[in-house]
């Protein structure tokens, strides 16, 4: 107990870098994936062929591999960058195409009544989608978008093949130093499922509250 903690500032030092990976991926594939799950549902078949290749292909590879992809062979073609923005970079690409189907399943998710009644009174296709599709879309996609959030956080232990110095990195560094590897990945397992247990209940917060509105 007395190595792990002294090295609990470390753990708690890679555990911030670990919620830096997870919300700022997640923040910028949510924005990537809803553009992503527009272009699936527009009346442009090339727009909607260039998203569907999108998400077949990072959704049909490795996490792993498309971070090392970044990592490694970018600067093959001129293009270096650090563990950390080569990390969130992945991840953001590859939770997007996630995203991308969780949000146009809500869109889809909405009754075409919405739609057609909104067509009927001469309100606009875009305000329509956003005063009316929008909020219910996003409730229907809340269970599975948040989901993808916990999934993401876990997934965020593969930078460490980057030498990204997050939770899992410092964990392993532990126990290279000291041989007790039982002890410091059992705490950073502990940090993991206590950080996904408060998404989880932020979740359901969310989702009643939600559910009170619509």
């Amino acid at each position: 107990m007395d190595l792990l903690a002294g090295a609990f500032p470390m753990l708690l030092q890679g555990l911030g870098v670990t919620v830096l990976l997870g919300v700022t991926s997640f923040v910028f594939g949510s924005l990537l994936g809803a553009l992503i799950a527009l272009a699936r549902i527009s009346g442009f078949r090339a727009l909607r062929a260039v998203a569907i290749s999108y998400v077949s292909v990072f959704r049909g590879t490795p996490l792993l591999i498309q971070i090392m992809l970044l990592y490694f062979g970018l600067p093959q073609l001129g293009i270096q960058l650090a563990p950390i923005p080569s990390a969130i970079l992945a991840l953001t690409l590859f939770s997007a195409a996630y995203l991308s189907e969780n949000f146009r399943g809500g869109i889809l998710g909405v009754d075409k009544g919405q739609w057609e009644a909104s067509s009927s009174i001469g309100m606009p296709y875009w305000r329509t989608f956003r005063r009316i599709v929008f909020p219910q879309a996003i409730r229907i996609a809340t269970p599975a978008v948040g989901s993808r959030f916990i999934a993401l956080m876990k997934d965020t232990s593969l930078a460490s093949a980057v030498t990204v110095v997050e939770l899992t990195r410092v964990a392993e560094s532990v126990g290279n130093a000291s041989f007790r590897y039982m002890e410091a990945f059992l705490v950073a397992a502990l940090m993991y499922w206590m950080i996904n247990t408060v998404l989880s209940i932020g979740q359901g917060m969310l989702e009643r509250r939600l559910g009170r509105a619509y």
